[in-house]
């Protein structure tokens, strides 16, 4: 089914151990390499297009370069196959790329038993061969089947890999992903997560004396390196490090290797992203979709503050984009002209809880580090915690320093992107102890809002796009089904920018429409506001009288799609309903357009008004802890507190909706909403960031659309304590991803057809711990599902928790009899889950931190 990474774990528990020959430098002469490295995280897309075109052009250009694929890592040769005919697809000759005979171990998908390879690596024929490439890439799996292959049994390099060496330094580019990533440093991290780098990897006596069988049953691991190719000298490398959640893994790697801390930065390489060497210039490039983490680990001290476990301090953590540069000799970093410092310039302003599991607000850590402490002014510090099901564990506190700053600009459409530099980071051991709690002091209240119904819905013939927010311009599934549904490129277009306080989301809209097709003189920015917009000369707030102009509402009438941008969901339906909450005629114009055929599409503020209930502010903690507020506070109140709901436009007649689910984490406000005023004969849909809901309401179906997921929450058979406040049992939980659809009366889903169901295959089958925060692998809630629950035969359930000081939530996800997952590789080698009817318990607990 998919390619295992199986670790020969070679323990690393001591200082001392990096000085054994075991970790020897691999090339002592690395000065004068004219070559370059691209060094994946993993999960490449196929679509990513600035990686595949950086190699290439590092190869020489498609035209002339001549490609070696190195399969040993895999135990298949279907991911070397894949990138040969990625490297095609990207315009290289078939013929000027080889699968080169480079394995220790069989492949399953083959007649042929390549362990026989181990015996060529000396061959003058092979190395031959590789001498007359421009380029070798390493595919992902095992790293240490890599060094395996291409080192004999007294650890001398083979002939192969000092033909590598060799071209190499003349010029040639080495790229690898994951595994072959790993692989690029001296010292080769095989093994271990954050959690069990840190309680056996850094001079702590815990479970010293714990036998191997032990050790298998338990919910960490701990670090295990080896000697690597070194093929980058200035610092140790790990992969998949935003999804894996593996700066504490590595912080310890690049603590222990003291003879390289004081000189050298420690990288972790996010999925679907590469850091590009230059060894000319001695800079690194980022480039990809995510970022690179680098630690400054020259100041970071060894506490202990327990006879048991020991933490470290004074730990400097940047993290960085595509298009920044780091220079490894300086340690110094370089960012586009067009990035803004958010030092003194902080956009928000909003108290953010700590990060302990899947219910916080930007739960992966540059997300959480961007919005919820670099450019936050009212955070000087956060914290997160990492700790297994007996509660021992660590924390994890982020400091701002005075030379900590940020640097934002938009990419890709209307997306962020942060780029952060010197956060101090100290990482404490603490016990955390979670108690029922039997009687709450926090004053919950209901929600005093009622919501009228909006007109029938089988009189409609359009259809709705809805999107979670941040949708890039390159999003093409998005973009080509809405200009489809709006009839083609003569597509006649309105958009609505009310929710903006500036043009910038609505002037990007139309010249993405445009670049995909549509005539520009067929697409108006519609003057509908009830505020002024910053830039310009106008007065927009004079628009709100536009709202019933019947020259307008004619205009709308004739238009086939309108598209509502993002922003403050409140300014949209402020804009377009009356003071006595009556329909203005542009509202009732946008209602005729679209009963008679036209598409409605939306993101972010644009999604949050398409359902009846409309939910404007709060965040899941404030939901569940607080309950509803009447009051709003603008666009803060969109990052936490108590949930606050408005009537919304009534498009979407088939239950709740709410965007930016993922990045955001607001399952639980989504489900105390739906709890307290939805119909629970209806699901309720959560759409993640650069994804849509298309809603297609002759068939009464929706799809999934774009980048991301939807999660469907399903309370027909849930049990509350109408005594205690949200305290739920048997809520039923599904993600699904695109291609996947959902019948919206019968509530029944179904998968794309190319996935596989795990039910009885299951892939995985190791104990985990609790999802606690920023250093737990998967913090995103499909992902966690996907990887920890649904797809892993050792789990009936498994927990995350959310609390702020001493109260908060235990959330169990547990399979039940319904519960089954899908797979699939899409988009290059990276895993597709979709997930249905996972059962969800909450219950309110007390905590005891110490």
């Amino acid at each position: 089914m998919k390619k295992k990474l199986v670790s020969c774990l070679i323990s690393f528990t001591l200082l001392s151990s990096l000085s054994t020959p075991l970790l020897a430098k691999a090339q002592e002469n690395t000065e004068g390499i004219k070559g370059s490295l691209v060094i994946a995280g993993g999960g490449v897309g196929t679509s990513n297009h600035d990686i595949y075109e950086k190699f290439l052009l590092l190869a020489g250009g498609k035209e002339k370069a001549k490609v070696g694929i190195i399969p040993a890592a895999s135990t298949t040769l279907q991911s070397s196959e894949k990138f040969k005919e990625d490297l095609v697809k990207y315009g290289v000759n078939s013929d000027s790329i080889q699968i080169l005979p480079v394995s220790n171990h069989d492949f399953s998908d083959t007649q042929k038993d390549e362990s026989t390879w181990k015996n060529q690596v000396n061959d003058k024929k092979l190395s031959r061969t590789i001498k007359g490439l421009t380029a070798v890439w390493f595919v992902g799996g095992d790293q240490t089947k890599i060094v395996d292959s291409l080192r004999e049994n007294n650890g001398n390099d083979s002939e192969a890999l000092k033909a590598i060496w060799d071209i190499y330094r003349k010029g040639a580019v080495i790229g690898g992903t994951s595994a072959g990533a790993a692989i690029m440093s001296d010292v080769m991290i095989t093994g271990g997560d954050s959690l069990g780098a840190l309680k056996e990897s850094i001079g702590n006596k815990e479970n010293k004396h714990v036998n191997e069988n032990q050790h298998n049953k338990k919910e960490y691991e701990p670090l295990s390196v080896q000697k690597g190719l070194g093929f980058f000298q200035h610092g140790i490398i790990d992969q998949h490090m935003d999804e894996r959640a593996r700066l504490g893994r590595l912080a310890v790697a690049a603590y222990n290797a003291e003879r390289d801390k004081e000189k050298n930065f420690a990288y972790g390489v996010d999925e679907d992203t590469a850091m590009v060497v230059n060894n000319k210039d001695q800079k690194v490039e980022v480039v990809g979709r995510s970022g690179v983490a680098v630690l400054d680990m020259s100041k970071a001290k060894l506490i202990s503050k327990q006879k048991v476990r020991s933490g470290l301090e004074n730990i400097k953590v940047s993290y960085l984009s595509p298009g920044d540069k780091i220079n490894y000799h300086l340690k110094s970093f370089e960012f586009p002209n067009d990035k803004v410092e958010t030092k003194g310039f902080e956009y928000y302003s909003f108290n953010a809880l700590p990060a302990t599991g899947v219910f916080t607000p930007y739960g992966r850590l540059k997300a959480y580090l961007s919005y919820s402490f670099v450019d936050n002014k009212s955070m000087k510090s956060a914290n997160s915690y990492v700790y297994d099901s007996k509660g021992s564990g660590y924390e994890i506190a982020f400091q701002k320093d005075n030379d900590t700053n940020g640097y934002w600009r938009y990419t890709d459409g209307q997306k962020d992107d942060y780029s952060i530099v010197n956060v101090r980071m100290d990482i404490t051991p603490k016990t955390v102890k979670f108690q029922p709690d039997k009687k709450t002091s926090l004053t919950y209240k209901k929600p005093t809002f009622s919501s009228s119904e909006s007109p029938a819905y089988d009189e409609i013939k359009g259809n709705l796009l809805i999107a979670g927010g941040a949708l890039g311009s390159s999003n093409s599934s998005v973009y080509d089904k809405f200009i489809t549904l709006a009839g083609g490129k003569q597509a006649k277009i309105g958009i609505v920018p009310a929710a903006s306080t500036k043009f910038d989301s609505s002037n990007q809209f139309k010249s993405d429409l445009v670049k995909y097709g549509v005539k520009a003189e067929n697409i108006e920015i519609l003057p509908i506001s009830n505020h002024d917009f910053k830039g310009t000369s106008e007065d927009e707030l004079t628009w709100k009288t536009n709202m019933n102009s019947d020259k307008l509402a004619q205009k709308v009438k004739g238009l086939t799609g309108i598209w509502f941008v993002g922003g403050d969901q409140t300014l949209i339906t402020g804009s377009l309903r009356n003071e006595n909450g009556s329909d203005s005629k542009v509202l009732q114009a946008i209602w005729h357009t679209y009963k008679n055929g036209a598409v409605l599409g939306g993101t972010s503020a644009g999604a949050a008004i398409m359902s009846n209930t409309m939910l404007a502010g709060g965040d899941s903690y404030g939901a569940l802890s607080y309950g509803f507020t009447d009051t709003y506070d603008d666009m803060a109140q969109q990052e936490g507190g108590p949930a606050y709901l408005e009537k919304g436009l009534g498009f979407f007649q088939y239950g709740l909706v709410d965007q930016h689910f993922d990045n955001k984490a607001r399952l639980g406000r989504l489900i105390a909403t739906a709890y307290e005023k939805g119909n629970k004969n209806q699901l309720s849909y959560g759409i993640d960031e650069d994804t849509a809901m298309l809603v297609n309401n002759k068939e009464k179906q929706i799809e999934v659309v774009g980048r991301g997921g939807i999660t469907l929450v399903d309370l027909a058979k849930v049990q509350a304590n109408d005594k205690f406040p949200s305290d739920y049992k048997n809520i039923l939980i599904s993600c699904i991803t695109p291609g996947d659809k959902v019948n919206l009366t019968t509530k029944d889903i179904v998968i794309n057809p190319a996935k596989t169901s795990t039910r009885n295959n299951e892939y995985y089958g190791e104990k985990v711990g609790p999802n606690t925060g920023l250093f737990s692998p998967h913090g995103v809630l499909r992902k966690f599902l996907a990887y920890d629950l649904i797809d892993n035969a050792q789990n009936k359930e498994v927990k995350s928790y959310t609390f702020n000081q001493n109260t908060g939530f235990e959330l169990t996800f547990r399979k039940s009899a319904e519960s089954n997952g899908y797979w699939a590789y899409t988009d290059g080698q990276k895993d597709d889950y979709s997930i249905v009817k996972i059962a969800l318990d909450i219950k309110p607990i007390n905590v005891d931190i110490k």
